[in-house]
């Protein structure tokens, strides 16, 4: 079975949504690599006793893997039905990573919450995972 004639036909803007968090991805991944130089915290450390700094920025990274796979799974879900919602869904959840991350970069952990904004995105896929669940038990 050809998997193009499986996928909904906008599951392409799904993929671009994907590379567009393997950039996030990347981006806060080079920007701790630059502060353990910067700061000279050397592997296999995970934090600094010394500088803050660092850790705002290794923080900024850390937290986005730590919800990655869950946004992955559902991000799949949402899009295997609803791809173009999914990818707008996405989106906004990575673009606010990237605020998540320059607000985490001031120095003030509290301007993290500049990409609060994200739950829309993280929430709406969570929500349409549910209602896909929901759908195929028969309930809707």
């Amino acid at each position: 079975m050809d998997v193009l004639t499986v996928l909904p036909s906008g599951f392409g803007y799904v993929i671009f949504t994907y590379l567009y968090s393997w950039v996030m991805l990347t981006y806060l991944g080079i920007k701790v690599g630059a502060a353990r130089k910067k700061y000279d915290v050397q592997y296999p450390t995970m934090y600094s006793d010394k500088e803050k700094m660092f850790n705002c920025i290794q923080r900024a990274h850390q937290n986005t893997l730590e919800v990655y796979p869950q946004w992955l799974v559902f991000q799949t879900i949402a899009a295997l039905v609803y791809p173009l919602a999914a990818s707008v869904l996405g989106a906004i959840w990575v673009t606010s990573r990237f605020s998540y991350a320059w607000g985490y970069y001031t120095g003030d952990p509290a301007k993290r919450m500049n990409g609060a904004y994200g739950y829309i995105g993280y929430l709406g896929v969570i929500i349409l995972s549910i209602y896909i669940g929901l759908q195929l038990l028969g309930v809707f």
